[in-house]
């Protein structure tokens, strides 16, 4: 009892020196913002005692750039969640619309690596089944890095595809549909008694890159949760071993949201902001024809810079969405 409760308190104190580093982290941004707003108090003021209007260029890049980060810094104090700090482990599921949904799903992909990648962020795709004639069935990828949790957390939903069909002889406008689950990756110390009895886990051959090792093993991890039919699956990693610790994690995850969310009536409520991959339930539209506009339906947020957007310029949508929320504690 006395090592449980020594292990109890070193978790806390760990939790606490994480919370310490955030803040002085904090403390230092907030102090680099405040000088460069005074270096360029101070450019202003020289360019107007000598009239000097070369620095206007000057001064309206570093006022953007400015405005650009305090803004940033902003959206990030929105971020309180207990896990909005940690690592995202995304994942991506075609819906209805056939071939098209699937070619969705792989232009979301390409979305998201975007954006990650313009974040600084890392990227591992943990699973992937692509389709024998175009697109991908599902994937899930870890983004490793500051806040990643806390920003996607907000693309967590349907999202809606309108376009003129690449799949269509007739040229006819299709409407395809992919969801998107999103969690945290749980600290490694975090732990959730979950009962072996209530898990089926099968192996399987992985299908992404590998040479003959992946053709000849079974190396590929997939785990049901039996009592809430929570599926998650990790191909990626270098053994078998290894995909199924990873699984684990990424239960171990699903099961805590749950747990968090144990006001809501049913489970599917809680596996995401939808009920089904279809019309009725998307949280954002994207539309490529008759004309160009991308609509988030929870906020009203909308631009018409659709390839920007496809691009993994979102900033402006996770923006709204957060500001729209409660502050979680």
């Amino acid at each position: 009892m006395q090592q449980e409760g020594f292990w109890n308190d070193a978790e806390k104190a760990g939790a606490l020196l994480k919370k310490s580093k955030n803040m002085k982290d904090n403390i230092d941004h907030f102090e680099a913002l405040k000088n460069e707003y005074e270096e360029l108090n101070i450019l202003i003021e020289l360019g107007m005692e000598e009239e000097d209007k070369s620095i206007i260029k000057d001064v309206s890049d570093a006022y953007k750039k400015l405005s650009e980060e305090v803004e940033a810094m902003r959206i990030a104090t929105l971020l309180t969640g207990s896990y909005d700090n940690n690592n995202a482990i995304l994942s991506i599921n075609s819906g209805a619309g056939g071939t098209d949904a699937q070619d969705w799903a792989e232009m979301l992909l390409r979305l998201y690596t975007r954006w990650a990648e313009s974040k600084g962020y890392s990227i591992r795709i943990l699973d992937m089944l692509k389709d024998y004639e175009a697109g991908i069935k599902n994937a899930t990828l870890l983004i490793e890095g500051e806040n990643a949790y806390g920003y996607l957390r907000s693309e967590k939903g349907v999202h809606r595809l309108v376009r003129l069909s690449p799949f269509d002889t007739a040229g006819k406008r299709h409407t395809s549909f992919a969801s998107i689950d999103v969690m945290p990756e749980l600290d490694d110390d975090m732990q959730v008694d979950i009962n072996p009895d209530d898990l089926k886990i099968d192996t399987y051959r992985a299908s992404g890159a590998g040479g003959q090792h992946v053709n000849k093993t079974e190396s590929a991890i997939r785990i049901t949760h039996i009592p809430t039919g929570v599926v998650v699956a990790c191909q990626n990693e270098r053994s078998q071993h290894n995909n199924k610790e990873m699984a684990m994690k990424m239960l171990m995850a699903k099961l805590i949201e749950i747990k968090e969310q144990e006001q809501k009536d049913k489970i599917e409520d809680i596996k995401g902001e939808y009920r089904e991959i279809a019309w009725g339930s998307q949280i954002r539209s994207y539309v490529f024809h008759p004309y160009s506009m991308v609509k988030d339906h929870r906020t009203g947020e909308e631009t018409g810079n659709v390839s920007a957007v496809m691009d993994g310029d979102i900033d402006n949508f996770i923006s709204a969405y957060l500001k729209s929320k409660p502050i979680q504690h």
